[in-house]
């Protein structure tokens, strides 16, 4: 999980990052929001400055070139203090720019909003590659689900996340973002891969309820 990892064009890659001190980086739906448009608006290949300075832009008559974008994603949720994604990288160096930017512009406003300085995200986000069509499918199913998997047990009220799980099960009202046919061109409907992700959640619940037993177990 190094970030000496290096990153090729059309390769799948596990992204992850949380909170400094594993602090609260998404307080409701408004900032969940805002970084969800953030993953939109900053994945470009030429720079688009801030989302404020976007947004006149977009308000403009003329003629622009198209701006093809850094990466594809395949899959995304957004948890109170943490983020998955899995993405693609569509041009050299298309990771790196995106997640500067995103993380950039994103502590901006969060420290802006909320009158404070410093670091936000704990340190470089974390990444993996997806070297098997096995792993991308699990994978998958662990980033769109993963809201779930932190909400069991939890005695703390269920916070608003965004996942691109709608996108998976043709959730109404959803904006689609993914790239899903890689995934989803794998089953014959949608609704086999909600079975498979579904039963796939169950064996990860299995096995972090085994690990947390065997943690009881030694601190005992």
């Amino acid at each position: 999980m190094s970030r000496e990892i290096k990153f090729a064009i059309g390769e799948y890659y596990h992204i992850f990052n949380r909170g400094t001190d594993k602090r609260t980086i998404f307080n409701g739906p408004n900032d969940s929001g805002r970084f969800f448009q953030s993953m939109i608006e900053f994945n470009t290949e030429r720079p688009i400055g801030s989302i404020y300075e976007n947004s006149f832009r977009k308000e403009t008559t003329d003629i622009v070139k198209p701006n093809k974008p850094l990466v594809s994603f395949l899959a995304y949720c957004l948890n109170p203090n943490h983020y998955h994604f899995i993405l693609r990288p569509l041009s050299d160096r298309g990771i790196e720019k995106f997640m500067h930017r995103l993380g950039t512009g994103y502590t901006n406003y969060f420290n802006e909003k909320n009158k404070r300085n410093g670091v936000l995200f704990q340190g470089k986000f974390k990444a993996t590659h997806i070297d098997t069509n096995e792993y991308l499918l699990h994978v998958s199913a662990y980033v769109n689900l993963n809201f779930k998997i932190h909400q069991l047990g939890s005695r703390t009220p269920k916070l608003v996340v965004k996942s691109s799980w709608g996108e998976y099960i043709n959730e109404p009202g959803r904006e689609n973002i993914c790239d899903k046919d890689i995934i989803i061109g794998q089953f014959k409907k949608s609704y086999h891969y909600k079975k498979f992700a579904l039963d796939a959640l169950d064996d990860i619940v299995e096995r972090k309820m085994k690990e947390k037993e065997l943690n009881t177990l030694l601190i005992d």
